[in-house]
């Protein structure tokens, strides 16, 4: 598991366990990974998710993944900030994904957002993924 971008290892086991079509998948929890799962909930791409706690102090999320007449409901997970590398934009740069079909989660100075409430708040921030 890669404890340096645990956002990146959840899509990753998001993205795998719809190939496998599996119902859920399990993953380490955090803050800004319960965020972005709320937004990818709000704009229907999950099922839900919820935390247990494995042992003392390690926290895990449930992630119930979401199909449509046997079809994964998300076609496309792209992280865009690496630890390497951070992507920020202003909301006049921000682009839509896919003419506004898909999802940019942007993480601004509000908190973790879709990129439509970016542009009706007119702030901008560190593009997190992209979903569609």
């Amino acid at each position: 598991m890669s404890r340096s971008d645990l956002l990146a290892d959840v899509l990753t086991r998001i993205r795998n366990g719809q190939k496998a079509n599996h119902a859920f998948v399990i993953a380490h929890s955090s803050k800004l990974v319960r965020n972005v799962l709320s937004v990818m909930l709000e704009e229907g791409y999950i099922e839900g998710f919820e935390e247990f706690t494995e042992r003392a102090g390690i926290n895990m999320l449930k992630i119930d993944l979401k199909y449509y007449r046997g079809k994964p409901v998300i076609e496309e997970l792209q992280k865009v900030s690496k630890p390497g590398r951070k992507v920020y934009s202003a909301i006049s740069d921000l682009e839509k994904m896919y003419g506004g079909l898909g999802v940019v989660i942007v993480s601004t100075s509000k908190g973790v957002i879709s990129d439509a409430a970016a542009r009706r708040m007119g702030i901008g921030g560190e593009v997190l993924c992209k979903v569609f």
